[in-house]
């Protein structure tokens, strides 16, 4: 692969910026927004006059000609001493707008509305795209802004609800994803062969026996209240040999259907969490010239943890520094991340 496959470009005003002494860009399935550190020196390759970068600059990250991240530049500290000037860059996804800014929508309920029309609705004041990989969604018999609530804030209740997961993608879009929408990577993560090291914390401190989820949902002309204002539901997982037992109460309004499904959601995903282990391997690109990308399925072959499988890549992150270019990569058992997951068997 030449240098130029993966050299680092960071688009700014129409004009290129390179030559970065180091780099780290990272995506993740469970952050609404990647985000990039860029450090150069003052003094831009092949230019005779210093071009500051300016925070609030929007901006695209490309490694090679692959678009990596659409977004803005937060942050450009400079430092120097009497021998040389150093400039860093950073910044992340336009989707950071909807993670640190307040919902103000007006107005600020919907009623018998898809998940789709409703994260739409609540981007659309900050100019964020939203795109769907999931199917579509029953539609939701009332969503409210909870006042004060961050955008985010509140499409994370509607994505826990129906235990779908959101992302971003490369063009600063909102992405409704499900697990391995990605496709799947042409290279196998296998000890002795690619994987320079790897760390597996295996925690099962949040694993539980038995998953209870309470709520409420008001009555209507064919329900009473009494029969539906209070709802539940339970499962077990069998792989927790001692009584551990949790309670989730959802603040939004459910059904005894919904209930059942997150409490089967908590059951077969916590487990999955507890597995989650990440990898780290030579180079930005697998064998056939394709970037490693997030969400994206891998066969993992591990004899140290036990692994022989897929897993879901749920973080990248490309870094260069002294010792070259690096992929990290977090990987989990794919129903870590599905809407309707198997529960694991004992």
């Amino acid at each position: 692969m030449t240098d130029l496959a993966n050299a680092v470009s960071l688009t700014v005003d129409g004009l290129d910026y390179g030559g970065w002494k180091s780099v780290e860009i990272s995506a993740d399935l469970e952050r609404q927004f990647r985000t990039f550190t860029l450090n150069i020196t003052w003094q831009w390759p092949g230019q005779t006059l210093a071009v500051p970068i300016k925070p609030g600059s929007r901006c695209q990250v490309r490694i090679g000609c692959d678009l990596v991240l659409t977004g803005h530049v937060y942050k450009a500290p400079i430092s120097y001493d009497g021998k040389q000037i150093s400039l860093s860059i950073e910044g992340s996804s336009l989707t950071q707008d909807l993670v640190d800014c307040a919902a103000i929508n007006r107005p600020s309920q919907w009623l018998e509305q898809s998940v789709l029309s409703i994260v739409q609705a609540l981007a659309s004041p900050y100019g964020v795209g939203v795109v769907s990989e999931i199917p579509q969604t029953a539609k939701l018999s009332k969503h409210s802004i909870v006042p004060g609530e961050t955008v985010f804030q509140s499409i994370d209740r509607l994505l826990t609800l129906y235990r779908v997961f959101s992302t971003d993608d490369a063009e600063g879009r909102v992405l409704l994803a499900k697990p391995g929408s990605g496709g799947r990577a042409s290279d196998v993560l296998e000890l002795g062969k690619n994987i320079l090291s790897a760390t597996a914390p295996m925690d099962f401190s949040q694993v539980f026996s038995e998953y209870r989820v309470i709520g409420q949902h008001k009555g209507s002309d064919t329900k009473s209240g009494s029969a539906v204002s209070e709802v539940s539901g339970v499962a077990t997982d069998a792989t927790t040999p001692r009584k551990r037992v949790t309670v989730i109460s959802e603040s939004a309004q459910l059904t005894t259907e919904l209930a059942q499904q997150r409490a089967d959601w908590e059951s077969a995903t916590r487990t999955g969490k507890a597995l989650t282990t990440t990898y780290r391997v030579q180079g930005w690109r697998q064998s056939n010239g394709d970037l490693w990308r997030h969400n994206t399925r891998v066969k993992v072959i591990d004899k140290v943890l036990g692994f022989d499988q897929d897993m879901l890549i749920s973080k990248v992150t490309y870094s260069l520094s002294e010792q070259g270019s690096i992929t990290t990569l977090q990987v989990a058992p794919p129903h870590t991340f599905d809407a309707n997951p198997v529960p694991p068997k004992s």
